[in-house]
């Protein structure tokens, strides 16, 4: 089965696994999903991950993360999606529950968080938002 969009799919199987209380999800492996993961771990949304076969692909397997029984991503969504992309400045980026959230940006210099973006004064595609 073909996805059209992988990276949605993955943070749908976030949000699934931390609302059934697992320690852990599985999810096929790419360069973006990566770069996606490594920003939610750096900003300490996910304990970590590592690969991990999945069947005859190769996989990733992500670690979640709960503080007191309650999930450390209360929310996880997808802005820019393959039938309509969200670009923004680095002036213009969206500022999630007052700073308490961040918002994934896959900028020229990487997929940053939007406090690195805003740091380095660059702009992109605004991909997902968490809190």
């Amino acid at each position: 089965m073909s996805l059209t969009d992988p990276l949605g799919d993955m943070l749908t199987r976030i949000r699934n696994g931390q609302r059934a209380k697992m320690d852990s999800v599985l999810t096929p492996a790419s360069t973006l999903r990566v770069r996606v993961l490594d920003v939610l771990q750096r900003e300490g949304y996910i304990r970590g991950y590592h690969d991990e076969a999945l069947g005859a692909h190769p996989g990733i397997r992500i670690e979640l993360k709960y503080f007191e029984g309650q999930p450390a991503i209360k929310h996880v969504a997808r802005v820019s999606k393959p039938g309509r992309r969200v670009y923004s400045g680095s002036k213009e980026l969206p500022i999630i529950r007052n700073g308490l959230g961040i918002t994934i940006v896959s900028t020229p210099r990487g997929v940053l968080s939007d406090a690195e973006a805003r740091e380095q004064n660059v702009g992109g595609e605004v991909l997902a938002e968490v809190f």
